[in-house]
């Protein structure tokens, strides 16, 4: 890295510009031509494929990849769109690891499966940047259907009702849509717009309106809009954040990660964002490492990544922990934050070390010290604004298999509902099943 003079505390502009746009660019390039036949190639196309179950939203992967290869690519891209309307976000921030590729049978064999992610993204790439979108809708239906939230959720639901021809209006509380696509996943793996250029794309199906700044439990209520529209989605995510509930949390320089994060996204100008030279991120799961990695990206010297648990029970999978460590990110675990130092400001971290006992994660009593000048808590989000109405269970709305809630006419799906698991393609799943379930019951 090419540092600026370094100085204590939270500074900005601790990198040039040339490097930081090195280091914000995107993670892997695209596939050319024939890289993506090559890698075409080493798939089996298995009858029974296991990356198809692996993958939630169901994409027929061996049929794309033949697609592929045989020099098809718009075709392997209406086959994955067809599934999954967000493919190319998707192709670029699954966690192909654990879900695709780790049951791929290459992988299994010799431990280098079949690229599936950057075919995925070499294919649908494609048909975005040609402008062109491969579904057209059905007859007006004559039936209004309101989607609360503009996530991966929200957009897949509002697209499939709008292609079956029903107008959709989706609710967004923040200024753009996107949802954790646009303000959740780290910059370097969502370079060049292609959060805001998918939705644009999406958009093109026609049939949707999206009203930003509209916030469930402020600017409209269930019951407004189960008396104006014919059947509600919910997909606003969660937008809370737990408490540390550690001595000095409200200390200067401690903030939320996914803030952090959001306005990374957001910024015109990466070096305007001031970054510690020691950052502490508190949590295990991808939040944290997307905000320690770009803790690292920025400038920072020293990251720590510290998490309660063992390594086996972090969120992240180990091929971001792996990247994230190649990023000099350390990372520790077993240990849990006791108190925020500093007068003030933060200045240090007290760690207390932590062990399973028989009532469950208990301090050893050992502890330890970590220097802070800027601390990021990622230990989870919960969801705020769901209506009283809703069943709620263990922080998130109840829902059955169809995403039905409690409330007739209401249907839920993304993170503020059951299964929901902070992945952009679960929530694509989930919204994409309520619509076609809403479709159902609007013209039975």
């Amino acid at each position: 890295m090419t540092h600026s003079p370094q100085t204590d505390g939270i500074a900005a502009a601790r990198l040039d510009d040339a490097t930081l746009a090195a280091h914000f660019d995107d993670l892997h390039p695209i596939l050319d031509d024939h890289e993506a036949r090559v890698a075409a190639d080493r798939c089996y196309f298995c009858h029974d494929a296991p990356c198809i179950t692996a993958c939630p939203t169901g994409i027929d992967i061996p049929l794309f990849i033949r697609q592929i290869q045989a020099g098809m690519p718009d075709a392997a891209a209406r086959t994955i769109f067809q599934q999954n309307i967000l493919g190319a976000m998707c192709a670029r921030v699954c966690p192909t690891e654990t879900l695709c590729e780790g049951v791929c049978v290459r992988n299994e064999a010799e431990g280098n499966p079949v690229e599936i992610g950057r075919l995925q993204r070499y294919a649908t790439d494609g048909l975005l940047e040609a402008n062109e979108h491969p579904f057209t809708r059905a007859a007006p239906s004559g039936k209004r259907v309101a989607v609360v939230g503009a996530g991966p959720a929200g957009l897949a639901c509002a697209h499939r009702l709008a292609m079956l021809g029903h107008d959709v209006v989706i609710h967004e509380a923040r200024p753009k849509p996107g949802g954790l696509n646009e303000y959740g996943i780290a910059a370097y793996k969502a370079a060049n717009g292609i959060a805001q250029a998918e939705v644009d794309w999406l958009l093109r199906i026609g049939g949707i309106t999206i009203e930003t700044g509209s916030a469930l439990g402020r600017d409209i209520t269930l019951d407004g809009l189960k008396a104006e529209y014919d059947a509600v989605f919910l997909g606003m995510g969660l937008a809370g954040v737990n408490a540390l509930r550690a001595e000095g949390e409200d200390l200067e320089g401690v903030r939320d990660a996914v803030d952090f994060i959001a306005e990374l996204r957001q910024a015109k100008d990466k070096s305007a964002l001031p970054i510690g030279r020691h950052v502490v991120v508190i949590g295990g799961g991808m939040t944290a490492v997307d905000a320690a990695v770009q803790s690292r990206l920025l400038g920072a010297e020293h990251v720590h990544m510290v998490y309660r648990r063992d390594r086996d029970a972090m969120g992240a999978s180990e091929y971001e922990l792996d990247h994230a460590a190649t990023e000099g990110v350390t990372i520790l675990t077993n240990a849990m934050p006791v108190k925020i130092i500093g007068n003030g400001k933060v200045e240090a971290v007290e760690f207390a070390y932590t062990r399973s006992g028989p009532k469950g994660l208990e301090q050893t009593g050992e502890t330890f010290t970590l220097r802070a000048d800027q601390v990021f808590k990622a230990i989870g989000q919960t969801l705020e604004g769901a209506p009283d109405a809703l069943d709620i269970d263990r922080g998130k709305i109840v829902t059955d298999a169809t995403g039905r809630t409690s409330v007739a006419g209401v249907w839920a799906g993304g993170d503020c509902a059951q299964g929901g698991e902070d992945l952009t393609v679960t929530g694509v799943a989930q919204g994409r099943d309520a619509a076609m379930d809403i479709h159902a019951a609007l013209t039975a």
